[in-house]
């Protein structure tokens, strides 16, 4: 009997060792392998090829602190506004309205700031716009310098349907100054008679230099990836206009239509995001160009 006792229990010691090791096994078998060496376009770890599954990852963009002075203060929508006597804008209402593609934030006494950057001399606007070339409305895009002289006006035409527009400067406009801030109008008018006030959207631009460092990784960085880099140093123009250019050579990649949705989600315009954008330049009506004083 004693004999027999201690087969038993050898013979359990050595099931037990065997069970215990294959679940220790398991989970390991189970988790996916995570190779810290490679990483997306923005940061995150992604899996191996074996595992064959990829992380999700968003771009957002990095909003920079005002700077000092006044605050810019600025209008991100359009929509009907009362004029002197009380009576609304002429254009009708939309959903959603006249909007800038620009950053903006919301202050605790309700001042909307609309503000960015930029390292180009002549950068571009987005807007989106609800009216079409079929409604007799004139459209104005202006920039002032910060001592509200003009330095450029210019008539737009009306799109063939509602959609995103790109504004640009011309190389015949003076480039902005490193560190000085404009202020940029684009105003719908829709009473001939200008009885009735128009809708607007303004904010400031300011332009910057980029840092060695930055200069540096934007250089080695693929085109594809470029406009995250701008996104996450804050620098809000080059990251849409490179953007907005990736999906004009590229306009049935939905990876890019994402990425657009995701860039302008971060900045609260997600009502925006899904509009179609109007990639072609909209033909001038009238161009007028000022030297700043």
């Amino acid at each position: 009997m004693n004999s027999n006792s201690q087969l038993i229990k050898r013979f359990l010691v050595v099931v037990l060792s065997c069970t215990s090791l294959v679940v220790s096994l398991t989970p390991v078998l189970a988790k996916p392998t995570i190779d810290s060496s490679h990483s997306d376009a923005y940061g995150g770890l992604r899996l191996r090829s074996d595992a064959k599954t990829t992380l999700a990852q968003t771009t957002t963009y990095n909003q920079p602190p005002i700077p000092p002075g006044p605050p810019p203060g600025g209008r991100v929508r359009g929509g009907a506004k009362r004029g002197p006597i009380g009576t609304l804008a002429a254009c009708p209402p939309t959903n959603p309205d006249l909007t800038a593609l620009v950053p903006f934030t919301e202050e605790d006494n309700s001042v909307i700031n609309v503000w960015g950057q930029t390292t180009a001399e002549r950068p571009s606007w987005f807007f989106y716009v609800p009216y079409t070339k079929d409604l007799p409305y004139t459209v104005e895009f202006a920039l002032q310098d910060q001592d509200s002289n003009e330095v450029y006006r210019k008539a737009i035409a009306l799109p063939d349907k509602p959609g995103v527009i790109r504004v640009s400067l011309p190389t015949t406009t003076p480039a902005l100054a490193v560190d000085k801030q404009y202020r940029w109008f684009f105003t719908i008018s829709c009473d001939k008679e200008k009885n009735s006030p128009p809708t607007f959207v303004e904010g400031v631009i300011q332009r910057v230099e980029l840092n060695p460092a930055t200069v540096k990784e934007l250089q080695t960085t693929e085109p594809r990836k470029r406009y995250a880099v701008y996104a996450q140093k804050g620098i809000w123009y080059e990251a849409l206009t490179t953007l907005a250019e990736l999906r004009q050579k590229n306009p049935q990649d939905a990876a890019l239509q994402a990425e657009w949705q995701n860039l302008l989600g971060s900045i609260r315009l997600n009502d925006i995001a899904t509009k179609p954008l109007l990639l072609e330049t909209p033909s001038s009506a009238q161009l007028k160009v000022l030297k700043a004083e």
